[in-house]
C-alpha cells in the first residue's frame, strides 16, 4: 500500500464521524500523489502526512450566555490551531447551526494550504461555534461575543493565533469580541483581523475575499486568450463574498445575473443592482424576496437553482458541498467555461472531476478566496507597524497576491504533468512551502 493510501486509511480510522474533514484530506492527499512518490521515504520517515492531518491542538468549549428573557442559553465553541510551520495560526471564525468539530478541522485544514499559497508568514487555523445570529438582538450578539471570547482569549495572541469573521461573524461580532480580549488582557495588540477602521482594520478588508476571487479569475481568462468583458456570470449567496465579486466582476465588464441565500434565488437578466443587494443583506439584513420585490427584471425562486442559468463563469460564493454533479452537468450542458470557488469547498468531488473531464478551467477555493485571508494578514502587517495604508494600496498588494497565486499553482501543475489541473497546482504549492518549513524544524 502506498504511503497516501495508508494516511487516508489512518486518517479515517481516526475521524470516522467527520465527514467534511475527510473530504478535504482525500481532496488533498489524492492531488499530492506525484509529489509523495518522488519522497516518499524522506515524507514517510518524518511522518509528513500523518503530522499535517492532525492538528496541533482542538479546543472545544462551553459558551454560556443570557437572552433578552432572561433565560440563559448553552453553545459549543471551537478553535482549531492546525499547523503553525511558517506562521501564526490564522483562520475564520464561523458562527452558524451546522459548526460541529468535523466542519472546524475541514477548513482549518484547508486553511494551511490556502494561507501558504498567498506566500505571507501565516499558519492554518480554524474556528467558531454553532451560535446562529439570525434573529438576535444587538445585547444577545454582544453577550454570546463576550462569553465566547472570555474562554477563547486564553488561546490566541497576535503572535500565536489570529482569527477573524467568517459567515455569521462580521464587523459587529469581531468589534464585541476585540473589546473583551482588551478587557481581559489588558493590552491593544492585533489579535484579531476584520477590525473596524477606527481600531486598527484594514481598508479593503471587507470586499478582498470577492474582488481577489476576480483578479484570479480574470488573470486564469486572460492566460487563455480571453477578457471578462461581456462574460455572464452566475453567483451563489448573497454574502460578504458574493456581494464584493458581483461588484468586481461588472466593474469588469461582465454581467452577473444571479445571487441565492438560504430560501431561495434571484435571477436578474439585467444584472444584478449591488446597490440594492447590499441595501437588503447589509443594511436590512432581509431576504433575497425583498430584492425581487424592489427590482421589477427580478425573478425570485424558492430553493435552490442558479446553477441551470446559462452562463460563460460559475462562482460559487456561499457555503460546502453546494455545487453537486448535475449541476457539473448543467453547466457543461450550457457552456460555461470557467468554475472558480469563493466559498470553502462548495464543489462536491465529482462534480469538481466531471469539470475537469470535460474542460472546464476549475480553481478550487484555497487558491481562489484566498484574498480574504491576504488581507487579513496585511492587516496584520499594518497593526504590527502601528500604519494604516490606503485602499489603493491594500488592493494593488491583493491583486499582485491573486495574481501570483494563479501563476504559482499553474506553474505546479506542470512541473508535476499535470497542466490545466489547477487543483492539484493550489494543493502542490501550498503543500511544498509547508513541508520545507516542517522538515527544517525538526519533529514538533
Amino acid at each position: 500500500m502506498s504511503y497516501v493510501d495508508e494516511v487516508l486509511e489512518l486518517v479515517k480510522q481516526k475521524n470516522a464521524s467527520e465527514p467534511e474533514f475527510l473530504q478535504a484530506v482525500t481532496e488533498v492527499l489524492n492531488s499530492l500523489r506525484p509529489v509523495v512518490e518522488a519522497n516518499e521515504e524522506l515524507y514517510r520517515k518524518n511522518a509528513i502526512l500523518e503530522r499535517i492531518t492532525e492538528p496541533d491542538r482542538q479546543i472545544m468549549f462551553r459558551v454560556p450566555w443570557v437572552d433578552d428573557k432572561g433565560q440563559v442559553q448553552v453553545n459549543r465553541g471551537f478553535r482549531v490551531q492546525f499547523n503553525n510551520a511558517i506562521g501564526p495560526y490564522k483562520g475564520g471564525l464561523r458562527l452558524h447551526p451546522s459548526v460541529n468539530l468535523g466542519i472546524i478541522k475541514f477548513l482549518g485544514f484547508e486553511q494551511i494550504f490556502k494561507n501558504s499559497l498567498t506566500s505571507l508568514p501565516i499558519g492554518g487555523g480554524k474556528g467558531g461555534s454553532d451560535f446562529d445570529p439570525k434573529g438576535k438582538s444587538d445585547r444577545e450578539i454582544m453577550a454570546f461575543c463576550q462569553s465566547f471570547m472570555t474562554e477563547l482569549s486564553k488561546y490566541i495572541g497576535a503572535d500565536v493565533d489570529v482569527p477573524a469573521g467568517d459567515i455569521g461573524t462580521g464587523a459587529r461580532e469581531i468589534g464585541f469580541m476585540f473589546g473583551q480580549y482588551k478587557r481581559i488582557k489588558g493590552m491593544f495588540e492585533g489579535v484579531l483581523t476584520g477590525k473596524g477602521l477606527t481600531y486598527g482594520g484594514s481598508l479593503a478588508r471587507t470586499e478582498a475575499t470577492g474582488y481577489g476571487l476576480l483578479y484570479l479569475t480574470e488573470e486564469l481568462i486572460k492566460c487563455h486568450g480571453e477578457s471578462m468583458e461581456g462574460k455572464t456570470v452566475v453567483v451563489s449567496g448573497a454574502g460578504n463574498v458574493a456581494i464584493y465579486a458581483t461588484q468586481k466582476a461588472q466593474q469588469m465588464g461582465a454581467k452577473v445575473v444571479t445571487c441565492s441565500d438560504s430560501t431561495g434565488w434571484i435571477y436578474d437578466p439585467e444584472g444584478i443592482d449591488v446597490a440594492l443587494l447590499k441595501e437588503v443583506k447589509e443594511v436590512k439584513r432581509a431576504r433575497l424576496t425583498e430584492y425581487a420585490a424592489a427590482r421589477p427584471s427580478a425573478q425570485y425562486h424558492e430553493g435552490r437553482g442558479v446553477w441551470q442559468i446559462k452562463c460563460d463563469i460559475a462562482l460559487p460564493c456561499a457555503t460546502q458541498n453546494e455545487l453537486l454533479l448535475d449541476d457539473a452537468k448543467q453547466l457543461v450542458a450550457n457552456g460555461c467555461k470557467c468554475v472558480c470557488e469563493g466559498a470553502n469547498m462548495p464543489t462536491t468531488i465529482d462534480a469538481t472531476e466531471y469539470l475537469q473531464a470535460n474542460g472546464v478551467w476549475f480553481v478550487g477555493g484555497k487558491a481562489a478566496n484566498a484574498g480574504g485571508v491576504a488581507t487579513s494578514a496585511l492587516e496584520m502587517s499594518q497593526n504590527s507597524e502601528r500604519l494604516s495604508w490606503s485602499f489603493e494600496e491594500v488592493d494593488a498588494k491583493l491583486k499582485g497576491i491573486m495574481v501570483n497565486i494563479y501563476h504559482n499553482i499553474d506553474d505546479a501543475a506542470k512541473r508535476y504533468g499535470m497542466e490545466g489541473n489547477y487543483v492539484a497546482g493550489a494543493n502542490i504549492a501550498g503543500f511544498e512551502k509547508v513541508v520545507n518549513a516542517m522538515l527544517a524544524q525538526g519533529v514538533c
